[in-house]
């Protein structure tokens, strides 16, 4: 697939996804590209930034952040290390714990484990809360 940036007669703007340059002209000579802001037909691409890739190495490197950032994120970590140092992982077991405990069949305690989003919004609409604790890059650089 490959992405354009279209403008149309009328100077709007909007992205399209193509399967190949060829396909973007075949659509558009059928008149199947359509403005999205006002219906025009006359559509042409706009001027697009080029995408450049870089090595995986080079990917793999950290990005800076601002000294904010890094405050707020280094709070979060200390939020989620709390939660996890405070908590029984039950692991897959998650749902079936946290509804023996919501409906007082085992004792009342801190747990973390893994659901399925099918399973959470269950959950959810049981009336059981829950919350997705967040994955969180090891580096504050």
């Amino acid at each position: 697939m490959i992405k354009f940036n279209l403008q149309c007669d009328n100077d709007h703007e909007f992205e399209g996804w193509f399967f190949s340059s060829t396909d973007f002209d075949a659509q558009i000579e059928r008149g199947l590209v359509e403005c999205p802001s006002c219906g025009s037909h006359v559509i042409g691409k706009a001027l697009m930034t080029p995408s450049v890739s870089v090595s995986r190495e080079q990917d793999k490197r950290p990005l800076a952040m601002a000294p904010e950032k890094q405050e707020m994120l280094r709070k979060l970590r200390e939020m989620v290390k709390a939660v996890r140092d405070n908590s029984e992982d039950v692991g897959d077991r998650f749902p079936d714990e946290a509804r023996k405990i919501h409906h007082g069949e085992t004792e009342a305690r801190g747990i973390i484990g893994k659901a399925s989003q099918e399973d959470a919004r269950a959950l959810v609409e049981e009336g059981i809360g829950i919350a997705p604790l967040p994955d969180l890059p090891e580096d504050l650089s």
